[in-house]
């Protein structure tokens, strides 16, 4: 088995992941870290169904500090980008850097996140993040995988009917509704 620390945005969006990870002899531990979410209640339902999730899987989940005012800080001036503009890019920065932080903590040469899988995001921005966040620690590896491919789509959604996932309309800041 090898470690492997996987950044969650959301249930739907790990679920497949999980089950991949381990089928392909991973261990992965869950980083749910995403401040960006708003409001407070979308992001306790968000981490709530990936927990229900994970504990079923026998996954630790690593619970990140939800700080949206300080998320707000970091991205100042970039409120009225748009979806997919410099503000996304900055945010995955932001959530990957933590990611890389805490991999390295915890003696985690690879990270990943669920965020690749996302139909709502850019996968180059999400691919420039993650390396520029590993950049930050040496030994620590960005694992640059394109989670919509290999069939992961489709058993996403038969995972999401499955456990009757509470399934979120939009990234998660105020910015994207």
């Amino acid at each position: 088995m090898k470690d492997i620390l996987l950044h969650t945005c959301c249930a739907p969006c790990s679920a497949a992941i999980i089950e991949w990870m381990i089928a392909e002899g991973f261990r992965p531990a869950l980083f749910f870290y995403n401040p960006n979410i708003y409001p407070r209640v979308e992001y306790e339902l968000r981490k709530s169904e990936l927990v229900r999730y994970a504990h079923a899987q026998k996954i630790e989940v690593i619970d990140g500090d939800y700080n949206h005012d300080r998320w707000l800080q970091q991205v100042s001036g970039y409120e009225n980008e748009p979806e997919r503009g410099a503000r996304c890019l900055l945010c995955f920065k932001i959530r990957l850097l933590a990611t890389v932080q805490l991999a390295h903590e915890y003696n985690i040469k690879i990270f990943t996140t669920s965020l690749m899988s996302s139909r709502w995001k850019n996968a180059e921005q999400i691919a420039q993040a993650g390396h520029w966040a590993a950049e930050h620690y040496d030994g620590v590896e960005f694992w640059e995988k394109n989670w919509r491919k290999g069939g992961l789509s489709e058993r996403r959604i038969e995972l999401l009917n499955e456990n009757a996932f509470y399934n979120q309309q939009y990234c998660g800041c105020e910015f994207s509704f």
